[in-house]
């Protein structure tokens, strides 16, 4: 399962977002669970999409093609709060 984070450089919530996300594939609860992270910053196309809404993340359908979107937890949310959010959407 692949989860896909658009973001880009200086962003203290996409940071924090990272961080947690990979915290929770350290802690391999969620089999096979990766991370692409996607800096808007490298595509025009990624950047007019996201630049006021990054950190945008999505799920990563099993035809690789089709974006599922997450909603965008709180900045405050714990680890385990949103590896049960996780859950439910994967």
């Amino acid at each position: 399962m692949q989860l896909v984070l658009y973001t880009k450089a200086g962003c203290h919530l996409c940071e924090g977002l990272q961080e947690k996300l990979e915290t929770i594939i350290q802690m391999g609860n969620i089999p096979s669970l990766e991370l692409e992270i996607r800096d808007i910053t490298t595509r025009d196309d990624w950047f007019k999409a996201y630049e006021y809404e990054i950190p945008v993340l999505f799920y990563m359908g099993e035809d690789r093609d089709n974006l599922r979107p997450i909603p965008r937890p709180s900045p405050r949310i714990t680890v385990q709060k949103l590896e049960k959010i996780l859950q439910n959407y994967l």
